[in-house]
């Protein structure tokens, strides 16, 4: 019986010796996985995923894994041709590991109203930069600042053609900014976003909570309406509100690819807001013999200009010079199909000059 318990307290202790021997070949092949054997710079390399990081280093391409122990906190964003600092380490399979990832990312942060976040959900495009997270929704494309306060930590790493999820709210410089970008995983489905959540319409006008104005210059986008001005400027697309007591008298001819210069604020439904647009006007000396006027009604034509109004009547297409435009009444702005009734006269350039225009409904 005693020679019973001896033999079973010594297999016991050769056990636990045998666990202990494995527990620190175990350590010490997990210090050995990461060591650091060099640290590299270099541009990341398009078709980089977020399991492999292609790289152009002065050596070469270098394809080095990325996985759940590296250290990505110091850069999330693995873009093409972006610039970063890589601490590789040999791993068991043969492939350089990333032990550490980071860069120099610095950039200004703005105050951002929480009340307006929402979370919507897409895939990063190739426009993406360091600073401006382009995202294809299904509500179509959006753009989102990055800032240095931005939290990443929900995701790995970003890369182009990654799907993410993206809490974001407007900025007190009136752009949506990404507050935190996760893995689509990581969020509830109840936070999906909802389609048109970011961009309600109001119709009367609101207060400037920021009492600031911005000014922008673009192209009018086709997608404008009389309600709503969807610009394409080089800073990205900007939607903005069309009420009331916006100054339309220097720009009000928003068809397609007509160039405007926009004054805007942002309103306490963190909607922008025109305050005023101004178009690109051409100088006219003509006269006009306003003694014999004419009254036309007609819908305005795509190709229609600050400075040339394409009218679609009944007996065919008229051209109306703007320049001596007195008043636009029942309507703020003039788009593409808008019916109108046009009052007018000759110039002595021998164009019909628009000297009234009323909506008709």
């Amino acid at each position: 019986m005693k020679k019973n318990r001896i033999a079973r307290l010594c297999a016991a202790g050769c056990a636990a010796f045998g666990l202990m021997l494995l527990s620190v070949a175990g350590m010490s092949m997990e210090v050995q996985a990461a060591e650091i054997i060099a640290t590299v710079q270099g541009k990341v390399v398009e078709g980089t995923t977020s399991q492999i990081l292609l790289l152009d280093t002065s050596d070469g391409r270098m394809e080095i894994k990325v996985d759940a122990e590296s250290n990505t906190s110091g850069c999330k964003m693995l873009l093409p041709r972006k610039s970063i600092s890589v601490s590789l380490s040999h791993g068991s399979d043969g492939y350089l590991h990333a032990v550490t990832i980071s860069d120099d990312l610095k950039g200004s942060n703005v105050s951002i109203d929480m009340d307006t976040a929402s979370t919507v959900t897409g895939t990063v495009n190739s426009k993406t930069t360091e600073d401006v997270l382009h995202l294809d929704t299904v509500q179509g494309e959006m753009e989102l600042k990055i800032d240095t306060t931005t939290d990443m930590s929900g995701c790995s790493v970003l890369v182009v053609g990654g799907k993410y999820s993206v809490r974001c709210a407007r900025g007190e410089d009136a752009y949506m900014h990404a507050v935190s970008i996760s893995d689509t995983a990581a969020v509830p489905a109840a936070d999906a976003p909802q389609s048109g959540a970011l961009s309600p319409v109001y119709s009367q006008p609101v207060t400037n909570v920021s009492g600031t104005t911005r000014t922008v210059t673009g192209t009018v986008k086709d997608s404008t309406s009389e309600s709503t001005l969807e610009l394409a400027t080089s800073e990205g697309d900007f939607v903005f509100m069309i009420d009331d007591n916006a100054d339309t008298a220097g720009g009000c001819v928003l068809t397609s690819d007509n160039k405007l210069m926009v004054t805007f604020y942002r309103g306490s439904d963190s909607n922008l807001h025109v305050t005023k647009l101004v178009g690109v006007k051409d100088s006219s000396l003509a006269t006009v013999d306003t003694s014999s006027q004419s009254t036309v009604t007609g819908t305005v034509k795509k190709k229609s200009t600050e400075n040339i109004l394409l009218l679609d009547t009944a007996q065919g297409e008229m051209e109306l010079k703007l320049d001596k435009l007195e008043s636009l009444s029942g309507c703020k702005v003039l788009v593409q199909g808008k019916k109108i009734s046009v009052t007018c006269a000759r110039g002595s350039d021998a164009y019909m000059h628009a000297l009234t225009i009323t909506a008709v409904k």
